[in-house]
């Protein structure tokens, strides 16, 4: 079993980048059969207390999903290397366990179990990365990464509407079985990353030494930097609510613009933005330069804000249809988001030369968005929204958003940049002193 690992560790590093970034993409996107299936199903016509069923489960589970965000800022920022494999399965059968019970308990009763099964699954992520962060090839581990939730989401959607549609299974079991598809080949992956070696000495000069960070830590590294991490978090926030929206109701638009009975529809848009993406980011691990990389990934994130603001502008005057509206969008939306989950932070770390684990800004980032992707999911039906179409209010959101979200993105660039001047000039003076 240590064959590999051993192999890996005299191996050269883009081959430990090659096996990284399959185990990563192949461990997150089985951690999605877990987390994401039942949104494939529309459970039309449930309400509980006056709101649509989906609403309840979507909200429950990213409740938890949000404690779990915010009791990893602590958990992730200060926890090791060992046990990370076995604790990533342990926290992925739970999760398991909760989709075996929620068919079993009569409603709304039932909505709790989406709650035990969204705070596990929110600290996998946080493993996952602490595999890949500090090393110079961390931007095509961590492309896979962060694509892995794109294609993986179409996937288990096509999965669970397969089930449902030509296996007769209900859509309250889906979830639970189309888990199980997925077990033998979490265990594969899950393996397969915990052969990964750690960063060598050329990772750590390149990219700093990750280490721990103690709570005086955090707290002293946010207040070194917490007008451009409250930006970057704002920016974050946006996305997540655009995200959450197109993820867990995109059956629901599909629905709407008459694709309900084509279950390879999921597949269909998202393979090819998860490939785009893909693609892209990889790139940026040709830029040596930290502080580049780090306007680079600005500079996407603006990007990305820009393009779905002309998709949707587009879509809205009815020059193009929804197909290829979807398609824009879910780009726009993947060029933004990916960079926050695999590469700006580790950037971040690296262009000011701080030691901490990048899991912590993301944790910090994730927390405040699935927080608001809650409080944006009850906007819809409490402030008088409620009987308008998903497509209707998801086109609205993103039109308004996508501004907000370009402006905060290019005063978050200029403070990175002129903060990383000062830094240098203070350290050029205590040099010459």
């Amino acid at each position: 079993m240590n064959r590999l690992r051993s192999y890996l560790q005299r191996s050269d590093h883009r081959l430990v980048a090659l096996i990284g970034a399959l185990a990563a993409f192949g461990t997150y996107s089985c951690m999605y059969a877990f987390r994401k299936p039942f949104t494939a199903a529309t459970f039309d016509e449930l309400e509980w207390l006056g709101i649509d069923y989906k609403i309840w489960l979507i909200f429950a589970q990213t409740v938890g999903y949000t404690l779990s965000k915010f009791y990893g800022i602590k958990f992730i920022a200060e926890r090791g290397q060992s046990g990370r494999a076995r604790l990533i399965l342990l926290l992925i059968g739970v999760s398991w366990l909760a989709l075996l019970l929620f068919p079993l308990v009569t409603r709304p009763f039932n909505i709790f179990f989406l709650l035990i099964n969204g705070f596990p699954l929110g600290m996998v992520w946080g493993l996952v990365f602490s595999y890949l962060e500090g090393r110079r090839t961390t931007e095509f581990m961590g492309a896979f990464l962060g694509v892995s939730f794109i294609f993986s989401s179409g996937l288990v959607k096509t999965v669970g509407a397969e089930l449902m549609l030509n296996f007769g299974v209900s859509a309250w079991w889906m979830p639970f079985f189309t888990g199980l598809v997925f077990v033998l080949p979490l265990l594969i992956f899950v393996w397969l990353l915990d052969q990964i070696p750690a960063p060598s000495q050329s990772d750590i000069d390149s990219r700093n030494k990750r280490e721990a960070m103690s709570r005086v830590e955090r707290k002293s590294f946010f207040k070194q930097y917490a007008s451009g991490i409250l930006m970057l978090v704002i920016a974050y926030v946006f996305l997540t609510l655009l995200r959450d929206v197109r993820d867990n109701f995109v059956s629901n638009i599909w629905a709407e613009q008459g694709y309900g009975e084509q279950p390879g529809i999921f597949t269909q848009t998202e393979i090819p933005i998860s490939l785009a993406v893909l693609v892209i980011i990889c790139l940026l691990v040709f830029v040596k330069d930290n502080l580049k990389a780090l306007m680079y990934n600005h500079l996407l994130i603006g990007l990305g804000f820009i393009i779905i603001f002309i998709g949707t502008y587009l879509f809205s005057r009815m020059q193009i249809g929804a197909l290829p509206w979807m398609i824009m969008v879910g780009f726009g939306l993947y060029l933004a988001y990916v960079p926050f989950n695999c590469v700006i932070f580790d950037r971040f770390m690296s262009a000011f030369k701080h030691k901490g684990n990048a899991g912590f800004l993301m944790y910090l980032a994730d927390s405040f968005g699935y927080l608001g992707s809650m409080g944006f999911l009850f906007y819809k039906e409490l402030a008088g929204f409620g009987e308008m179409s998903w497509t209707l209010f998801f086109q609205n959101s993103l039109l308004v958003v996508s501004v907000f979200g370009l402006v905060i993105t290019v005063a978050a660039a200029i403070y990175f940049k002129r903060k990383h001047h000062s830094k240098s000039i203070e350290t050029r003076q205590l040099i010459l002193n």
